[in-house]
């Protein structure tokens, strides 16, 4: 693969790192093609934000298929991961510590697999205030940081399969598959609440992202070799 074959266009696979931002990984690319390459200038983008403690499908586009960018993130994607049940946090993942804890005497795994079919098809869900979605111009995590309120309206999206893995209390792992826009912490901090209990997201991968699989991403180490590996 040559500089003019990255400028023309490219997708590639990452299978993002635990605690990196998606920005991160993409000025990472940008910064490793323009050093191989000796390019002043390339776009590069990515289809679909993944949290920093997250892992997993991360698509990024260059050059010229930057303009496929949203044809990618309206795909469907799969996720597996896990939701502690019993505590809950104000970000609804490990970003944040715990702030509720929560009696689990009454959860059973016929309660938690029955509970989880409530959320399959077409559900209201209302986006973490810890998220980067705007409101009147501000992140909405600046918000949450400064520890002012804000109203965030709900939004539709649709998760065609919700299955239980494994149960190891107070542990859940699932397997997720669903829209554009749905949010894996709102589901855990929703499916706590359903269970009149608690939950907030410990774990999550994104595995995949229509047809891409993250059995075919790449790590940031694997493509920086790779990259060098290739004649110029």
């Amino acid at each position: 693969m040559t500089g003019e074959d990255y400028k023309n266009g490219q997708v590639i696979l990452i299978d993002k790192p635990l605690e990196w931002t998606s920005f991160q990984v993409v000025n990472k690319v940008r910064w490793l093609l323009r050093k191989r390459f000796d390019i002043k200038k390339i776009k590069v983008g990515h289809a679909g934000t993944l949290d920093p403690l997250a892992t997993g499908l991360l698509i990024l586009c260059t050059g010229k298929f930057t303009k496929q960018i949203d044809t990618y993130q309206a795909q469907e994607k799969e996720y597996t991961g896990t939701f502690s049940l019993g505590t809950t946090t104000p970000s609804y993942d490990l970003e944040t510590e715990i702030d509720q804890e929560f009696d689990m005497s009454g959860i059973t795994s016929e309660k938690i697999k029955t509970t989880a079919l409530q959320f399959i098809g077409e559900i209201q869900q209302q986006p973490p205030v810890f998220s980067a979605l705007k409101k009147d111009g501000k992140r909405l995590y600046e918000f949450a940081r400064a520890g002012e309120e804000v109203e965030i309206p709900k939004r539709t999206v649709n998760i065609s399969v919700f299955e239980i893995t494994n149960i190891d209390l107070p542990k859940v792992d699932f397997r997720v598959v669903c829209s554009k826009g749905t949010y894996i912490r709102s589901l855990a901090n929703d499916f706590g609440k359903a269970l009149d209990n608690g939950a907030h997201l410990s774990a999550l991968r994104r595995t995949k992202i229509g047809d891409f699989l993250v059995e075919d991403a790449v790590s940031l180490e694997a493509f920086e070799a790779d990259l060098n590996a290739t004649s110029l």
